[in-house]
């Protein structure tokens, strides 16, 4: 099989989907490996490591999606790459088609299968490809809401870690994920009043377990929510449903009713937003004010370190990558649920339930 890599082109989007030892790995297999000049020099690859490593170098977008039997991406393709998309092939990347009917038109009309990494999931309900970029915005989160809460930028001017004989801020993180407990390891960790809530009281007890004492868990209900909300100097929005909207469980009004100055880092804005009151934002321009909380929704967080994330999404990628150019996108789905759980469009249809029922169409799975 031939693998695609091009450039990313969403703004301010610097990581590259392979690394040189990726494109190594593929050669091994027997497959080929086409990367665009410049798609790694962002997290610091250079055309020549990916020589070295057996991949060939092209100047253009179109000469790597019009050869590639499979593109591997970072990010969903923006409008500029939609006249690249055609039938039979096969992308991986991460598409968060449900708040986004338009590419998923686009990947229906043009027959792509199309495979999100944030809907291959395992027997025990975990995203693996989504995990990685998952702890490391958990982790910046905590880095973007002081930067938000920095009275130039229109904050509190609190800082969450306190000072001597000062009382530290209120973080309040909504969602115990991985994204949410990778903000509650680093809020606490600079002394900051660190709150988690979650629906699942396992989860809770697995969390308090986990951060020993250094957060305060609470079951999230419509009033404990709306309490910890309106005490928070920063509130982290971390909810994920697979393939799904995400539900906007902060309201408009709610939010008016924040501390001025408050400030929201909603890392759910990939799959709509937790807040009535969220729109994405770019690295460029990431934040504004609306009534009076100010607001971060980047929508490709861990751009911003684009080295680590690399690393870190080719270490969870590779092997389910190998895996369809060995064998197939639709052998390999069938021999691996994860796989097949993945797969959100294919010739045509919508395969994935939460992906179909967010777009309200009916799916269609190419194994029955």
């Amino acid at each position: 099989m031939l693998i695609g890599v091009p450039t990313e082109v969403k703004p301010d989007e610097r990581r590259v989907s392979m690394t040189p030892a990726g494109a190594a790995a593929f050669r091994m297999h027997g497959h080929r490996v086409v990367v665009q000049s410049g798609a790694g020099a962002g997290s610091g690859f250079s055309d020549r490591e990916y020589r070295e490593a057996g991949a060939s170098i092209v100047r253009s977008a179109a000469e790597v999606w019009n050869r590639a039997d499979m593109v591997l991406k970072v990010k969903e393709p923006q409008p500029a790459e939609f006249r690249f998309l055609r039938p039979g092939l096969i992308l991986f990347t991460y598409l968060h088609l449900a708040p986004d009917k338009r590419l998923a038109r686009e990947l229906m009309k043009r027959r792509v299968s199309a495979v999100g990494y944030e809907t291959i999931q395992l027997e025990d309900g975990s995203l693996p490809l989504l995990a990685p970029m998952s702890e490391v915005a958990g982790r910046l989160a905590i880095q973007a809401g002081s930067w938000c809460l920095q009275a130039r930028n229109g904050g509190r001017g609190v800082l969450l870690s306190g000072a001597p004989g000062v009382r530290p801020g209120k973080v309040v993180v909504v969602g115990g994920g991985i994204a949410g407990l990778n903000a509650c390891r680093v809020a606490a960790g600079i002394g900051a009043d660190v709150t988690i809530l979650d629906v699942n009281p396992s989860r809770l007890r697995y969390l308090s377990d986990l951060l020993g004492g250094h957060a305060t868990t609470v079951m999230s209900n419509r009033a404990t929510l709306e309490e910890e909300v309106r005490q928070a100097d920063l509130v982290i929005g971390t909810v994920l449903v697979p393939g799904a909207r995400t539900p906007r469980l902060l309201s408009a009004a709610l939010v008016a009713r924040m501390k001025p100055g408050a400030a929201i880092v909603d890392l759910s804005i990939d799959q709509g937003g937790i807040s009535e009151t969220s729109r994405p934002t770019t690295h460029a321009k990431p934040t504004f004010v609306r009534s009076g909380v100010v607001h971060y929704c980047v929508t490709n967080m861990p751009a911003m370190v684009p080295h680590t994330s690399t690393y870190a999404l080719t270490n969870a990628t590779l092997s389910y990558a190998l895996e369809i150019a060995d064998k197939g996108l639709l052998e390999a789905g069938r021999d691996n649920r994860a796989i097949g759980l993945g797969l959100n469009t294919h010739d045509g249809n919508v395969v994935h339930p939460a992906v179909a029922e967010s777009l309200r169409v009916k799916p269609h799975s190419p194994w029955e």
